[in-house]
């Protein structure tokens, strides 16, 4: 293995994320690496809402077929953006250290009370109707750069909600027209996998990545994922998760926020531990 080719979406976070990935690779593997910029259906479809036509798989399917086609070695993701479960022949081989997880408030300079929000995301609609209940909502799509501006500049709503992890791998701590304010867990539960960068391959090449990354990353996320498979969750569904340390942090749309402590033996079965958990929570029979 001298060259290792990583499949990514061309946007400019998941660039920044993918180089962030090759240089781990470069470092512990001591190979060349080369990026396949994928265009992805979710990308070519920036009008489409992703709840009503379901975001399973439409920023991730033509990464995982360049994979199964061998046309690149491994994918490099947003966590988030990955169904609960791998297609056959791929698995995760392992994440690079999470950046911080929590959800950023960005409000149009000015704004205290928001009266229009703009998220295409249930999971954050419904949260921050928690917090401001008399606000209303439009959808909102495009790179974070596009969403910025369209906040500060064009004034398109009073607000949105974006990911503190993408904010600084992009290096953006200040914008001009708005202010940012980090959401804590109790106010607004991360979805599955924010903040971790997931670098997915072939099963039969999972052996050799799983000792090179970060190795609290990957036992916090593959609880968060279970609970994701269990409910079939999607960017349609309002559903949260999130594990620190031994505490569960989740949102359901049926439950609202909840907070549950994790055993050490429910980490070495993460399918058990969820279904146990959620048919105790009357989310699953």
């Amino acid at each position: 293995m001298t060259k290792l080719v990583l499949a990514t979406r061309k946007s400019p976070l998941a660039l920044a994320q993918t180089e962030m990935a090759a240089a781990h690779l470069r470092n512990q593997l001591g190979v060349e690496t080369e990026l396949l910029r994928i265009v992805t259906t979710g990308d070519k479809q920036a009008d489409w809402s992703l709840e009503q036509r379901g975001g399973k798989g439409l920023f991730t399917g033509e990464l995982e077929a360049a994979l199964q086609r061998g046309e690149a070695d491994v994918a490099v993701h947003s966590c988030k953006d990955l169904p609960g479960d791998s297609p056959a022949g791929l698995a995760i081989g392992g994440y690079l250290p999470r950046a911080d997880p929590r959800d950023v408030l960005v409000l149009r300079s000015g704004v205290d009370l928001p009266a229009l929000l703009a998220t295409g995301s249930p999971r954050r609609r419904l949260q921050m109707r928690r917090i401001f209940p008399g606000v209303a909502f439009t959808e909102i799509r495009g790179n974070v750069d596009t969403r910025l501006r369209k906040i500060g500049e064009q004034r398109v709503a009073d607000g949105t909600v974006l990911a503190a992890a993408g904010l600084k791998r992009l290096g953006i701590d200040t914008w001009p027209g708005v202010e940012f304010a980090p959401l804590d867990l109790d106010q607004m539960v991360p979805a599955v996998g924010q903040g971790a960068i997931a670098v997915q391959c072939r099963v039969d090449d999972a052996a050799k990545f799983s000792a090179i990354f970060d190795a609290p990353t990957m036992r916090a996320v593959t609880m968060e994922r279970a609970f994701q498979a269990a409910l079939g969750g999607g960017c349609h569904t309002a559903f949260g998760a999130h594990v620190a340390g031994e505490m569960l942090h989740l949102f359901h749309e049926t439950v609202g926020v909840v907070s549950v402590s994790l055993r050490p033996e429910d980490f070495a079965d993460s399918a058990a531990a969820a279904g146990r958990i959620l048919h105790d929570l009357k989310l699953i029979p």
